[in-house]
């Protein structure tokens, strides 16, 4: 059986966050194929095909990660440096999607190589609004090389 590629891989630990990112882009029949990583040495692992996901390929890279900056066992940043580090996913899209209004966090992200920073909104509907409109750019208005 060939493995289908995932679209979307959502790095988040807040279950409610998880829940609600699920709802609004599933309403919005906007992703198939989302992968759901719950922290940083998780997210690690299956963006580089190593330990619980060894049998995946490496060359099935999602389309777009979203990424919390605030993750347990590996930071955010960290999993960023080493994505935008690596020339097998350097070319995958990163949103950081984190509650971090901090100028730090901010500004070392595009260091890194972040493709877009958006801070979650607090309020219910906006944040399945946000996430609804980053699907739609990311998964049908971008237009990304091949990898």
């Amino acid at each position: 059986m060939e493995e289908r590629p995932v679209e979307i891989l959502l790095v988040e630990d807040n279950p409610n966050d998880v829940e609600l990112a699920l709802h609004a882009l599933k309403k919005n029949n906007i992703a198939n194929r989302i992968e759901v990583v719950r922290d940083g040495a998780e997210a690690l692992e299956f963006i580089f095909a190593t330990g619980a996901y060894a049998r995946r390929s490496i060359d099935h890279v999602p389309k777009v990660i979203l990424l919390d900056l605030k993750l347990p066992k590996v930071d955010g940043l960290e999993v960023l440096r080493q994505i935008k580090a690596d020339p097998r996913t350097r070319a995958i899209p990163v949103v950081a999607l984190t509650s971090s209004r901090e100028e730090r966090d901010i500004v070392e992200s595009y260091n890194l190589g972040v493709n877009s920073y958006i801070t979650k909104p607090v309020d219910f509907d906006q944040f399945t609004q946000a996430v609804r409109t980053l699907g739609m750019y990311w998964l049908l208005l971008n237009q990304p090389p091949r990898l």
